[in-house]
């Protein structure tokens, strides 16, 4: 029970992390998340070569910490691909993020949802594992289904969590 329960909890978490990664028309540090710059020859996360501020709610100043990498992370937030063109102004780079259309919004909306789909699939999964463990253990009928009512309890609960979480992101995506 505690470690399908755990499980679940790291699957929030997970959630979470991805949920961020969807951009709300807003500047967040987190869009840069997963940006890795060839750091002399090493690709490393751009968090630990540069500081990332938010001066304006539509801007993100990036200063790497040796203005030899300028290039490089520019050139790492060009190959990923994140739809927004970096500004390089000999100091740091500056994203500007382009406000939402509609048919962006709604593309987003439909991202996170696909995201919470899957996170109710991984729910789902260890449900089934836990579900699995409690037939194997072989317990009296009713304190089988006592535990099977109780994973269910829990499943239920992580769904409502997921559903939540969506809504959220979807309401703070459609906000104009």
């Amino acid at each position: 029970m505690d470690s399908a329960e755990k499980k679940m909890r790291q699957t929030i978490e997970s959630l979470k992390s991805k949920l961020l990664n969807i951009r709300a028309g807003r500047a967040n540090p987190a869009m840069l998340n997963g940006v890795m710059v060839s750091y002399y020859g090493t690709p490393t996360p751009i968090q630990s070569v540069a500081n990332i501020t938010v001066p304006e709610a539509k801007q993100l100043f990036i200063k790497p910490y040796d203005r030899s990498t300028l290039k490089d992370i520019e050139r790492a937030i060009n190959e990923a691909n994140l739809g927004i063109a970096p500004t390089n102004n000999g100091e740091m780079i500056i994203l500007t993020i382009p406000d939402l259309t509609e048919e962006r919004r709604r593309e987003y909306v439909k991202q996170a949802k696909a995201v919470g789909e899957e996170a109710k699939v991984a729910l789902r999964n260890i449900r089934q594992d836990a579900n699995n463990e409690i037939k194997r253990q072989e317990y009296p009928e009713d304190e089988e289904k006592m535990y099977l009512d109780e994973i269910q309890e829990l499943i239920t609960k992580y769904n409502k969590l997921v559903d939540d979480e969506i809504k959220i992101k979807e309401q703070e995506l459609m906000q104009v």
